[in-house]
């Protein structure tokens, strides 16, 4: 707020003691005309009153901005603990403060019991997820075993639900205060190879074809992590990408721009701005059925919390690119000039 708002809401806090005055003084000067009077005695107190008045008003003004300073001072920290606030002036400030008190003495009581629940789910989701990994890998075993129609056709679906599960995983330990990134200095080449690898089933059961080129540089990144957002990437490009290919390149070396590009159907340009959005699935989703519109927003938290960025070039009935910038992060390390998970 400016001196000149600043000036104004004390005017209008004060807009009642103004026409009080203003009363008085017109009493006084009915009276002075009634009795017929001398206006020169009127006029001698008018200005004695407006001098003091004058005089209390610019003190009272300077202990009213003080405190409005003191107040806005208070809003960066009274999220997290309620600092000390100014003494009370009267008895309705002392009220309002401690109505303060007690909303504040709630709020973190609520915060306190949605941190615990919210722990606990993540408890039981994190548990729930690695007890089925268990009767999931008994059952690709089984199928694995099995060299008929039935199997094969089994086999992706039994993938698609790994997928999920890997995704409720990820979901709750991105949400995590604490979430483990690890940054060192990996070859780009083989984090690629990695989440390819895990999809190659899919590339030749749909009978896309790879194109795939040589990444020859290192990045500062999580390889965990960044494995799992180019593994979500291959998936939503497997997903709706019917036949062509599938491209993998370096569009800058210098920049360090990784492309994932897709001959598919694409994604229309009103969606396009939105398809960061949790739940999110937008026309192509819906038409298709196969999207969660949570892939993507995992994709993009996760790069945001390793300095990466993420963009999307599309247009409907013409294919997807996808660009992940990988260099941003190089700022920790020319900037911070510290040791990141032992390598820098």
């Amino acid at each position: 707020m400016d001196k000149a708002s600043t000036v104004l809401s004390y005017l209008q806090s004060r807009i009642r003691i103004l026409a009080l005055f203003a009363v008085f003084a017109l009493l006084f000067a009915a009276v002075f005309f009634l009795y017929a009077l001398p206006w020169e005695p009127w006029w001698y107190g008018m200005l004695l009153c407006l001098w003091i008045g004058f005089i209390f008003m610019i003190r009272d003004f300077l202990a009213f901005s003080r405190r409005h300073l003191v107040l806005q001072a208070l809003k960066s920290s009274i999220a997290a603990a309620l600092p000390a606030l100014p003494r009370p002036k009267g008895l309705l400030e002392e009220d309002y403060q401690e109505l303060l008190t007690l909303l504040f003495q709630d709020k973190s009581k609520q915060a306190l019991l949605a941190e615990r629940r919210r722990r606990e789910l993540a408890e039981y989701y994190t548990m729930w997820a690695h007890q089925i990994k268990t009767p999931i890998a008994a059952m690709r075993l089984v199928l694995q075993t099995k060299e008929d129609e039935d199997s094969r056709e089994l086999l992706p679906e039994l993938f698609k639900i790994e997928q999920y599960v890997e995704m409720v995983l990820q979901y709750l330990r991105v949400e995590s205060p604490t979430t483990d990134f690890v940054l060192r200095r990996h070859s780009l080449d083989s984090i690629v190879r990695q989440a390819v690898q895990r999809y190659a089933s899919l590339f030749v059961r749909q009978q896309i074809r790879l194109d795939f080129q040589e990444l020859d540089c290192t990045v500062l990144t999580d390889e965990k992590w960044l494995a799992f957002v180019i593994g979500q990437v291959l998936s939503n490009a497997l997903k709706y990408t019917k036949e062509g290919t599938i491209s993998i390149y370096l569009e800058d070396r210098k920049g360090k721009i990784l492309v994932i590009e897709d001959t598919g159907i694409g994604i229309s340009s009103e969606d396009l701005p939105r398809v960061f959005e949790q739940g999110f699935t937008g026309y192509t989703g819906r038409m298709e059925k196969k999207a969660t519109g949570i892939g993507l927003y995992l994709s993009k938290k996760i790069l945001d919390k390793l300095s990466h960025t993420i963009r999307i070039e599309s247009e409907a009935g013409k294919g997807t690119k996808v660009k992940i910038g990988l260099d941003t992060a190089d700022t920790i390390d020319s900037y911070q000039n510290v040791r990141l998970g032992g390598e820098v």
